[in-house]
């Protein structure tokens, strides 16, 4: 204004893009443009709400939510960034109410109940949480271990809704990675078929797979054509990038995710096999999924389109390195002989269901995971396909008891059960008692226990929360999360671990620590030492009980805090004594 009256240049004389110029710049906030907007008329036509203030607005402070709108459409920027800014507070509140509800427990399938209300775009509240994860690496560790899990949940039920879907099509309108894969899994394999292209165009310029008319469905009818194709995705697939059959871990659940499978570049018969067809059919050449006992297979048609006799077929073992196997052969692959009906092709909804079996038959192998994580949702998977089936929904309800997450759950499956089969009456019986009862004692449950070092009973305990120490028999790194003044374990785990042997044995504290390999271990006093160069230990629950790693130890978080209120002001008198020592 002063300026004006001097008879300079004020903001509002300037042309309208120069004025939209210097509202946009980074500089100014969304609070700074709320202002500008209310000082006059000029300046609240240039801030309007779907102008382009607000729209760089927005894409400054959440460029990746720009993909959800259309250059075309009218959209009220201000709305949308009021919307995205209160997604965010609502986000937040629920990530830090995570930690207190679920401290003691993991978290429950209903815990994320507040998550599917929340009247806010899906895509908002996942940005927000990807916002979490990527703050500075070493603080607020626990918000980043609850955004994962809840973000893990979200993708984990779009996943279920995408597969409920798929099933529902007809088999005519299913590919075999469409609906069950990201645009990314999609990009990578778009892009293998482009190098197949490439090395297929140096063997024949005029093959008919590098010439497709648009909107034509690419199919190569000469089978010499097709040999040509399939010798070029060879070797691509396994010269140039060098994809292989992950012998050495067959077992190892990644071999069953397209999306590791690309990564990792190895896999299991069923998921190259997916990944070979894919890159074939969208060359011309048809390839259908052979349900081969034990060894996954592709079939090849040598002869007359559709033929049922199975001499007919060349049989492919992308496991492999996309070897072409005769019937015989195929028998010699598994080591014993084989009826015809193994040789038929089988739909991409079999081949769906192959994977998950597989999924769930090594989520019952493993238990090392103490949630069951690949279990349960192994089982999500294959209950979405066969949602009556009573030997998987038992597993599921003994499962859950197991974890003793979602009791009311539990009693909604084993009504289901005792409906579909009534001569489980006595499982289910006894499953229902049990569960009540852990209701009740549920609703007994007091406070948790709270240690105090200065009590007398601990004056033995010479180590504190956060610190991160050494084992000096095996060498691993861990941090310490919890300890006891004697060893709680029971007879059984003391004789089976030789405590005895201990000089102490387990009349000693005990800690409970976080090891770098991702276990956790129950550790005696006498087998632990500080760490002179402390690093971040790498496990997956450390932010359950950690808020940040300082560079020398961890801060305990609020709940862990409670339950050991004098450790943090013990474990900096520990660390600064340790340092100065060295220093020295």
């Amino acid at each position: 204004m002063a300026a004006a009256e001097a008879g300079g240049t004020g903001l509002t004389d300037l042309p309208g893009e120069l004025l939209e110029l210097i509202l946009c710049c980074g500089v100014l906030s969304a609070a700074d443009i709320g202002r500008v907007s209310c000082t006059c008329r000029r300046l609240r036509e240039a801030c309007q709400a779907r102008g382009k203030v607000w729209r760089e607005r927005f894409r400054l402070r959440w460029p990746s939510l720009l993909k959800y709108y259309s250059q075309t459409d009218s959209v009220n920027w201000l709305k949308e960034y009021k919307a995205r800014h209160n997604a965010g507070l609502e986000t937040q509140r629920i990530v830090a109410s995570f930690s207190k509800r679920f401290f003691s427990e993991h978290v429950p399938c209903d815990g994320f109940s507040d998550i599917e209300t929340l009247g806010c775009p899906g895509h908002f509240f996942e940005d927000e949480l990807m916002s979490i994860l990527n703050m500075e690496g070493r603080k607020c560790l626990t918000w980043k271990y609850y955004a994962k899990k809840i973000l893990y949940f979200l993708r984990q039920q779009n996943i279920l809704k995408n597969l409920k879907a798929y099933l529902e099509r007809p088999g005519d309108q299913l590919s075999f990675l469409e609906d069950i894969c990201l645009t990314s899994v999609q990009a990578q394999v778009d892009d293998i078929t482009d190098k197949v292209r490439k090395a297929l165009r140096t063997r024949n310029p005029r093959h008919p797979s590098l010439a497709p008319k648009a909107g034509e469905v690419l199919i190569v009818p000469d089978v010499e054509f097709q040999r040509q194709v399939l010798d070029a995705v060879n070797c691509v697939l396994y010269e140039q990038l060098k994809y292989k059959g992950n012998e050495m871990d067959y077992y190892n659940s990644l071999n069953s995710y397209i999306h590791q499978v690309l990564i990792r570049r190895t896999g299991i018969p069923i998921s190259l096999s997916v990944l070979y067809l894919t890159i074939a059919r969208q060359l011309g050449v048809r390839l259908e999924p052979v349900n081969f006992p034990s060894h996954f297979l592709l079939r090849w048609c040598q002869g007359k389109e559709g033929s049922t006799d199975i001499f007919d077929y060349m049989y492919i073992d992308a496991f492999g390195k996309g070897k072409q196997l005769t019937v015989k052969e195929c028998e010699y692959l598994i080591g014993h002989h084989v009826t015809e009906e193994f040789y038929g092709v089988v739909t991409s909804k079999e081949v769906l269901q192959r994977m998950v079996g597989n999924l769930l038959n090594l989520g019952k192998r493993e238990s090392t995971d103490q949630s069951y994580q690949l279990l349960r949702d192994s089982l999500d998977l294959y209950l979405a396909m066969y949602p009556d089936n009573v030997q998987h929904l038992m597993l599921q309800a003994r499962l859950y008891f197991h974890l003793g997450i979602w009791p009311e759950k539990v009693l909604d499956i084993l009504q289901h059960v005792q409906v579909l089969d009534p001569s489980q009456h006595g499982a289910v019986g006894y499953l229902v008692q049990h569960t009540l009862e852990h209701i009740e004692r549920r609703k007994e449950e007091v406070g948790p226990e709270v240690k105090h070092r200065s009590d007398e009973k601990h004056k033995d305990i010479c180590f504190s929360i956060g610190l991160v120490m050494k084992h000096k028999r095996y060498g691993y790194n861990c941090v310490i999360y919890g300890w006891d003044p004697t060893c709680m374990m029971g007879q059984e785990w003391i004789r089976n671990m030789n405590v005895h042997s201990l000089p102490h044995g387990p009349h000693q504290p005990f800690y409970n620590v976080l090891v770098e390999d991702g276990s956790c271990r129950y550790a005696a006093q006498e087998n632990l030492e500080y760490n002179l160069e402390p690093n971040e230990i790498p496990h997956p629950d450390i932010g359950r009980y950690f808020s940040e790693f300082t560079g020398t130890h961890y801060l305990a978080n609020a709940e862990l805090e409670i339950r050991y209120p004098e450790d943090l002001e013990l474990t900096c008198a520990a660390v600064q004594k340790i340092y100065s020592t060295v220093k020295e």
